[in-house]
């Protein structure tokens, strides 16, 4: 077992998260308005401030807060599971502690997957790290002692956990999507326990079908991470999954309203919200994003649909909105502009590559990364406009942070830190 590589003073002063969930500070790819002065180009030997190797494997976005970067791996064959911290201003690994083991993980049955994807999320005094039902854990974020797990919630991944966890006043709210079992639950932040769990209502329609995704159960399965939006004054938690898309209510669990996508799966991308539109993406099989009024009750698949486009919608990065238009890139690099009130496409072209990891918004720039390495900056607006090309050695499967003017750029195998030259 690996154990801390080092323990730090408890005294800090605490700075606010940067960085605190998977896409930032408000759940959807926008960086804070004070990071300006971000580097718009970058190389193996240009404005690489550190880079630090990270052991094993995880596709999980770092969260970065007091000058401290965290992020989650696990060994390629799913026994060991790990919370790493590194310093944001030295890249010097501070921490790297085995918190679970697992004797027979599931094979994750492709090449693409791993067993490390759920994103942790960070607050003053706790970071809390997340594997599916391989293991949950709070741990001290200025001494790595751990301070609760749970182990004991069940959910049949099959091709690995995903979805992230997020923070919600004294809540800690998970998502397990799987082929046995699908359901929300929100635990108390302070110990752990349970405070509400809510099982989705999706009606299934695969028990007869003789789809080999029916007979994996790849049809029950979805990988999204829960958005909370304010619904003119109600807070609705929009959560994407197989066949279904739902809005509850994040204090209880109690659902408001779905929509129904019967075929649809594997749903991956996060929610949006803007101008009273929920945005969900329904998955694989019939990938569309629907554009969804969100202040219906119960079953609104047929009177709240503002608008759906079906074409060339992302399956797994998320879609990010700035101003009044919606980008999104799908696995094979087409990417899409289209009108946030009406879903009329402003624009369609190819970007290099293939693309997981979701796109950010950040010093009046959109950041595009592909698998293979390199990051397409475009200019938001009418027209599409390319402002520079980056290319790093390892590809990107994991969302990008941003904090202190500073990119922490996760690549297939090591941690960045992207950023210009300091004046002396």
């Amino acid at each position: 077992m690996m154990v801390w590589a080092v323990v730090l003073s408890t005294t800090m002063v605490w700075a606010s998260a940067d960085w605190p969930e998977f896409r930032g500070p408000q759940g959807d790819g926008h960086a804070s308005a004070s990071d300006i002065g971000l580097p718009l180009t970058w190389s193996e030997t240009n404005n690489i401030k550190w880079k630090t190797e990270i052991h094993d494997r995880g596709w999980s976005t770092p969260v970065v807060m007091s000058g401290r970067v965290w992020l989650t791996t696990a060994t390629p064959n799913g026994h060991d599971f790990f919370a790493v911290c590194v310093d944001a201003e030295t890249g010097k690994t501070l921490y790297d502690a085995k918190l679970f083991h697992c004797d027979a993980p599931e094979p994750l049955g492709n090449n693409v997957n791993c067993y490390a994807a759920p994103s942790p999320a960070i607050e003053p005094g706790r970071v809390y790290v997340h594997f599916g039902s391989y293991g949950t854990a709070c741990l001290d974020s200025s001494t790595g002692k751990e301070i609760w797990r749970r182990t004991d919630l069940p959910c049949r991944h099959y091709r690995g956990p995903a979805s992230s966890v997020i923070l919600f006043e004294k809540l800690l709210i998970l998502t397990m999507d799987g082929v046995d079992v699908q359901y929300l639950v929100a635990l108390d932040k302070q110990n752990g326990q349970t405070i509400w769990k809510t099982n989705r209502t999706t009606q299934w329609n695969d028990e007869h079908s003789t789809s080999r995704f029916a007979k994996d159960g790849d049809l029950r399965k979805a990988h999204s991470t829960p958005f909370i939006a304010n619904v003119n004054g109600q807070l609705q938690l929009l959560s994407a999954g197989a066949k279904a898309a739902f809005a509850y209510d994040p204090h209880t669990g109690r659902e408001l309203w779905h929509i129904r996508y019967d075929d649809a799966w594997s749903a991956a991308p996060r929610p949006l919200f803007a101008q009273g539109l929920a945005f969900i993406v329904t998955g694989r099989g019939k990938t569309e994003l629907y554009a969804v009024r969100a202040n219906g009750q119960g079953d609104v698949s047929t009177t709240h649909i503002a608008w759906k486009h079906d074409k060339d919608v992302c399956k797994t990065a998320s879609p990010i909105i700035v101003d009044d238009l919606l980008y999104m890139v799908d696995d094979n690099g087409t990417a899409l502009c289209l009108e946030v009130a009406t879903g009329k496409q402003v624009w369609r072209e190819h970007l290099p590559g293939n693309y997981a990891a979701s796109p950010i918004y950040a010093d009046g720039h959109l950041y595009f990364f592909n698998q293979q390495g390199t990051t397409t900056v475009l200019k938001p607006g009418y027209a599409f406009e390319i402002l520079a090309t980056n290319v790093l050695d390892s590809g990107f499967m994991s969302s990008p942070a941003v904090s202190e003017k500073s990119f922490f750029l996760r690549t297939k195998t090591h941690l960045c830190r992207i950023e210009l030259p300091r004046p002396h």
